[in-house]
């Protein structure tokens, strides 16, 4: 035996998961639709594709939800707004938690006089 063979050290990339632009989407279930009786899973392996993505496509086009949309949470367009109001908020905040602090004290200051004036006159 030989040993000339040895194994490619090469790791293969990860695969990515195929994407498909909405144009392409409604082009297959155009044809799909166009398909006669047994046509139907031939082109679906010609272009690697299940019965079950055609119908969601389907389904998604009669509901007009076939758009070429990222996948994931959309960005907030106001978010620089919302965090700037937050600051704000947290500021106004501990400015009224300061104020309420202020009247308390002068209340009491305030109660402080009256008793003094009160003994005083006795």
């Amino acid at each position: 035996m030989s040993q000339d063979h040895q194994p490619n050290p090469e790791v293969p990339p990860k695969p990515s998961r195929r994407s498909f632009t909405a144009e392409y989407k409604r082009r297959m279930v155009a044809e799909a639709n166009q398909c006669q009786h047994g046509e139907l899973g031939s082109l679906l392996r010609g272009e690697g594709l299940t019965y079950a993505q055609i119908s969601r496509w389907r389904k998604a086009q009669a509901d007009g939800m076939l758009t070429d949309k990222k996948r994931g949470p959309t960005a907030n367009p106001n978010r620089a707004e919302v965090r700037r109001l937050e600051a704000e908020n947290a500021r106004l905040k501990r400015k009224l938690e300061q104020a309420e602090a202020i009247i308390e004290a002068q209340k009491k200051l305030a109660a402080l006089l009256d008793r003094l004036k009160s003994e005083e006159a006795k």
